[in-house]
């Protein structure tokens, strides 16, 4: 109990330092800013308490399955701070030399800037925004956050599929991480599993795309001088990033789910068998 309390603790404030990174790194933030960030952070706090805190799952998935969410906001992190560095870099002197973040972003640039990539799909997004919008700096920030979710997919998946998880230390309880998952209702939970899987795969795999185009109809229909403020573009872009991550390794995980409850009927039909034989 005491063990659980703490290490839920723990995890509250991380996910409020993590809400509150770009008020942080970015120089000149206003009060109202700082304030709403304080806000944002304190409820994001409050809610990872409370999910982690009970003994009984709510809506969080994979609670007790790590590496998932472990996963997720190591991957969450690293594009709120890197997004929030080169924001703040932006105002440096151009003569001095380079940052480490900023060579990454310019490699990341040029691997992933290519014709109908998700990363020139959101530069073509921001290309009709006034002439105070740096497209390009968006376009490094889009495409080192890109490159931050894809290695956090491919661990994702070497895990679960060379390291046994989810079983690999203790067994998987299927209601405490698939909380708002009925495996009783519908038709067969190995055909609901795979579907869903599926589902989550292709959304996830298309999104990177369709959120460009959805933000271009956004651009053109409301003010878009929302965008000229760091903070609501930091948290567009690491939206546009982090929700294919998560929805691709959501379908990972159930694709393994559905191979492990595959295995174990097979397993059962196996023992089912052998008694008739006997």
């Amino acid at each position: 109990m005491v063990k659980r309390i703490i290490g839920s603790a723990v995890r509250a404030l991380l996910m409020a330092f993590l809400v509150a990174i770009p008020s942080l790194v970015l120089p000149g933030t206003s009060s109202d800013a700082a304030q709403m960030a304080a806000l944002i952070a304190l409820v994001a706090a409050v809610v990872t308490f409370a999910e982690y805190s009970s003994e009984y799952p709510t809506f969080l998935e994979f609670r007790n399955a790590p590496p998932f969410n472990r996963l997720r906001f190591l991957a969450l992190f690293f594009c709120v701070w890197f997004a929030a560095l080169l924001m703040a870099s932006e105002g440096r002197d151009p003569a001095l030399s380079p940052a480490f973040i900023e060579n990454l972003a310019y490699s990341a640039t040029s691997i992933l800037d290519f014709p109908y990539s998700p990363v020139r799909l959101m530069a073509i997004a921001f290309a009709d925004l006034p002439v105070w919008f740096n497209v390009a700096s968006a376009t490094r920030i889009a495409s080192l956050l890109l490159a931050v979710t894809m290695i956090a997919l491919l661990l994702f998946w070497a895990h679960a599929r060379f390291i046994f998880w989810p079983i690999r230390k203790t067994a998987f309880n299927f209601w405490i991480n698939l909380p708002l998952f009925d495996p009783t209702s519908g038709r067969d939970v190995l055909f609901r599993l795979k579907r869903d899987a599926h589902f989550n795969l292709a959304l996830g795999f298309l999104l990177p795309f369709l959120i460009p185009a959805l933000l271009r109809l956004w651009i053109g229909a409301f003010d878009a001088s929302m965008l000229a403020l760091p903070e609501i573009m930091i948290w567009v872009l690491c939206a546009w990033a982090f929700l294919p991550l998560t929805l691709m390794m959501r379908g990972i995980a159930l694709f393994r789910v559905a191979a492990l409850i595959e295995e174990k009927r097979r397993r059962a039909y196996a023992q089912e068998d052998e008694l008739q034989l006997v």
